[in-house]
């Protein structure tokens, strides 16, 4: 528990939660880890740090990105004065070659040992990134379907799909995970799109924020300069901090209506289009997340717990 907060969450209100960031892929999952870490509501049993390699742009030699990620939560953790307060672990470095071969890491260990533990509390894991390694869990032992819900950031928009990036990094894992029976709450491309923030509001409302703050800043900013030559991304004054969906879809109220609907899970074609699946597989998909509930609660714990120094 934070320290500095004038509240406490009641134990029965909290949450087991399992981290799943590609957390050196580009610039905002290094906000959603350090909001995720200051809400006390999540227990967070592990942080697994998972690949980027399809997207990786030749930024770090081939089969790396897993690492380059795990080396940014450590950073992250660093900045924070976290360091040795969870485990972290580091997740396959490729997609799985079908939907039927895991590659066994830690972090799929780590996975099936946390949701077979006997513990009473929900578990839940919010996936930033290509969701291998939780199909890999699914493989390793699949009774951990019925023990934990997936919050999955990933996939384009309804009814037709196509190519987005976290699904891209591995589309038979994704195909896997839709298949099964988890629990699955699936944030698309235009709904996490609503966290686009300016990258000045990051500099008043951030930035000030101890380390944390201006590491927080500046590795986006210094991504903005250095991607500027590619023409579709990054915008040049905003950026999308798309993964705080994950921590949005907990924080809101439970009663609230309007936000996500329930459909048959589709299967994914190799174009990443949505293909009809098993009309009796059921997901959550949202269309609508509360931004502002959910940004100003990063900005407020941020502010409260790395204040500026006068």
């Amino acid at each position: 528990m934070w320290p500095n907060y004038a509240f406490t969450v009641p134990e029965q209100k909290r949450l087991r939660y399992i981290v799943h960031t590609d957390c050196k892929n580009e610039a905002d999952d290094q906000f959603t880890l350090a909001h995720i870490l200051m809400t006390d509501k999540l227990d967070v049993r592990g942080i697994i740090a998972g690949h980027f390699d399809k997207g990786n742009n030749g930024r770090f030699p081939e089969h790396t990105t897993a690492q380059a990620s795990l080396d940014e939560v450590n950073k992250i953790l660093d900045l924070m004065g976290l360091n040795g307060k969870y485990p972290v672990f580091k997740g396959a470095e490729t997609g799985i070659p079908d939907e039927r071969t895991p590659i066994v890491t830690e972090a799929a260990r780590f996975i099936v040992s946390e949701a077979m533990r006997d513990d009473p509390r929900p578990l839940y894991i919010g996936m930033q990134g290509a969701i291998t390694d939780l199909a890999c869990a699914i493989l390793l032992e699949p009774r951990i379907c019925e023990r934990m819900t997936c919050i999955w950031i990933g996939g384009a928009d309804y009814p037709d799909g196509g190519e987005e990036f976290n699904l891209m990094s591995d589309v038979h894992a994704a195909n896997m995970v839709l298949s099964s029976s988890m629990s699955l709450w699936q944030v698309p491309t235009g709904t996490y799109k609503q966290f686009t923030v300016s990258l000045a509001e990051l500099q008043v409302r951030v930035r000030p924020c101890g380390r944390l703050g201006r590491y927080l800043f500046e590795q986006m900013t210094g991504l903005n300069t250095a991607l500027a030559g590619l023409p579709h991304w990054p915008h040049g004054e905003t950026w999308c901090l798309g993964d705080e969906g994950v921590v949005c879809a907990l924080l809101e109220d439970r009663e609230r209506a309007g936000g996500w609907h329930e459909r048959p899970a589709p299967r994914i074609g190799p174009d990443m289009r949505y293909l009809p699946g098993d009309p009796n597989r059921k997901i959550r998909v949202y269309h609508n997340m509360d931004v502002r509930l959910d940004l100003e609660d990063l900005y407020a714990k941020l502010q409260i717990n790395f204040p500026e120094k006068g």
